[in-house]
């Protein structure tokens, strides 16, 4: 498999963070890439409600959404929006954070919503409540391609194992990451929790992110941290993209999922035990 990973700066625009992955999928496309995976909220990043309540649509109606499955079935590859910020279905009032893999047809073979919000306080300056604007997810989700079987996650996901082990177990063999990590936690968390998430299971783990200081119209700025990366089945990093936006291509060998299992099979040593108390 060859991966192309879009680490972006998205806008608080979605019109123009759709023309910016267009082009960017153009090139993966160009570059030989089998699948192209963009980071978290690659639609709008923005700090905002009252702004997401203006320019966020539900799915059937997102531009952002329509003009991916277009460009997946143009170019025929293999697109994972690694989310997209999306009006919920309703009852429900708050907005989704919801991942789609749209496959070279441009259909959608599979969504997932964020199971684990965001809240936190990571600083004096810097907290988040994730949880005020978006409903969570309850649902994990595997995806079988011709590449081979994913596994769907979303950034503060990375932090619960369980949802790692549970979707290796049940036959993943890529475990997909796409971010928006915080810069306050990024330098110490990102690469340690994605190499742990990757030796754990055996998994090519593909996290691709946004980076830098994004530009808003509305509300307050926000800043990420990068470095968009893949972790081979034995924990290798066998890409880190630094801090710039662009274009990142790996050649995957699916075999190492199978070795690395072979010589440390730990998905099938789980043990039923008691407490703690």
């Amino acid at each position: 498999m060859r991966a192309a990973l879009l680490q972006m700066t998205s806008s608080d625009d979605p019109a123009q963070n759709l023309a910016t992955m267009r082009g960017m999928l153009a090139r993966a496309r160009d570059e030989g890439a089998q699948i192209a995976l963009t980071p978290e909220v690659c639609n709008c990043v923005s700090m905002d409600r009252g702004h997401q309540a203006e320019v966020l649509r539900p799915e059937d109606a997102d531009e952002g959404l329509a003009g991916l499955r277009a460009a997946a079935a143009e170019l025929g590859i293999w697109v994972l929006a690694g989310s997209l910020a999306l009006k919920a279905e309703p009852p429900e009032t708050r907005f989704v954070n919801r991942s789609f893999l749209i496959s070279p047809e441009g259909e959608i073979a599979a969504r997932y919503d964020k199971m684990h919000m965001f809240d936190v306080q990571v600083s004096e300056t810097e907290t988040y409540r994730e949880s005020s604007g978006y409903a969570p997810g309850g649902r994990a989700v595997l995806a079988d391609t011709p590449l081979g079987t994913l596994g769907l996650s979303i950034c503060y996901d990375v932090r619960f194992a369980y949802l790692y082990r549970a979707l290796a177990q049940a036959g993943a063999q890529v475990l997909t990451v796409p971010a928006a990590f915080s810069p306050g936690t990024g330098p110490m968390h990102w690469q340690p929790l994605l190499r742990a998430r990757a030796i754990e299971t055996g998994c090519y783990v593909l996290a691709p992110a946004q980076t830098g200081q994004h530009a808003a119209r509305a509300g307050r700025s926000r800043r990420t941290y990068g470095h968009s990366m893949v972790i081979s089945p034995w924990g290798e990093v066998l890409l880190d993209a630094g801090t710039d936006p662009g274009v990142f291509c790996v050649d995957l060998d699916m075999g190492a999922v199978e070795e690395a299992r072979r010589k440390v099979p730990a998905l099938s040593h789980d043990r039923q035990f008691e407490g703690p108390a």
